[in-house]
This record gives C-alpha cells, structure tokens and sequence, in this order.
C-alpha cells in the first residue's frame, strides 16, 4: 500500500478503474471476425483490414504487431506462409503462420503502400519513416468492435491475440502448443491468459476415454 492513505486530498478521488472492466479481453468469435472483416471491406480499408487479419493469425502483442517489416513477411515476390520476428518483452523469437485470405489481405494492402523492405508493413501518418503506434493501433480496434456493435470496455488489442489461440485450444486441449503459439516463457502465463479454469478441465477429462 502506498502513502496516499495518509494524504487527506486523495481520499475522495475515484480510483482509476473505478467503473471500468479490467482484466483478460474477451476473444473475438468466428461470426464477429467475418463481421469486422465486411465493415472494413466495405469501407475499403485496406490497411485495416490487413493488420486486423495479421493479428489474428500472428496471435502477436501489440507492440511487436506494429513493428512489423516488410522483409519480415515478403520473400521475392510473395508473402510468405510463415513468419518470424523477436518479441520485445521476452526478447525470444515467436513464428507464426500466415493463411491464405491473410496473404491475400496482406498482398492487397502492400501493393496499394509501395516501400522497399526495410520498412515497416504499418507506418505512422505522423512520421512516414516510423510505425504505427500502439495507441493507434488500440484505437482502431475500438473502432472495429464498436462498428460491428460490442462494447469496447470488454474487448482490446489483447482480443486478437486471445481469438486464434483460443479457437485452437478448444479444438485440441493442447496448452503446450498455444505456449509455443504465444511465445511464453512459462505454460502458467499461457494458463492464466486464456482463462482456463476447473471447469475447462473437467470438460477436457469427460471428453478422454481410457
């Protein structure tokens, strides 16, 4: 506890999440992905619509999304079905696949932004030598679920991240796979970050026959 207690001017000033939903992100389902996927079509944004299909399929956080290169994602002539980069909390390379629609965005947006392949897939408005911002980026995602009518106070950055990892785990039940998937350090993060709780393990467990 910190030395506000003592200070009589803070005593009635609201807390800073007083109000607000904290904590883990809800993942977006399958139906609201298509949605996202038709406003931002429909509006023709391509930029949009290839950085929210990458952060579904990289399952990247925000700050190494942005930081993307071109060179990261193009080999010759093509986008490449795999990827890899180094991630800035843990300093520990992450690969990721990349599927088709995803290429396809990703062509379609790199063909209309030009550059060469020492730039960044993503740059900042403000300075075009730079990336996009993570508060940008944050801001865009607020736009995008608040378009297709959810409540931004329950969804983020981390949403995307969450969406894939969580679709696969309960397809198949295996943490060690979404760990490696999420480049965590420790399968307790992975744990803790997808929700899995008894409920899910007993589910699990009925469904294994010996």
């Amino acid at each position: 506890m910190g030395y506000s207690r003592f200070d009589p001017g803070v005593q009635s000033r609201p807390a800073w999440n007083a109000g607000k939903v904290v904590g883990t992100k809800r993942p977006l389902t399958q139906k609201q992905i298509w949605a996202v996927r038709f406003f931002l079509d429909r509006e023709g944004r391509l930029r949009d619509r290839a950085l929210f299909d990458l952060a579904i399929d990289s399952k990247l956080r925000g700050c190494d999304l942005v930081k993307i290169k071109i060179d990261d994602l193009v080999s010759g002539a093509e986008i490449r079905t795999r990827a890899i980069v180094i991630q800035q909390k843990t300093g520990r390379p992450v690969q990721f696949e990349l599927t088709a629609d995803v290429r396809a965005s990703l062509h379609a947006w790199l063909g209309c932004r030009g550059g060469t392949k020492s730039d960044y897939v993503f740059p900042s408005r403000v300075d075009r030598a730079g990336h996009l911002s993570t508060r940008q980026y944050a801001r865009l995602v607020d736009e995008w679920v608040d378009a297709i009518g959810l409540r931004r106070a329950e969804y983020g950055t981390h949403s995307l991240r969450r969406t894939k990892a969580s679709m696969i785990y309960k397809a198949t039940g295996n943490l060690r796979a979404i760990q490696i998937l999420l480049g965590h350090t420790k399968i307790e993060n992975t744990v803790r970050y997808l929700g899995v709780d008894i409920e899910d393990a007993l589910l699990l467990a009925e469904r294994t026959e010996i």
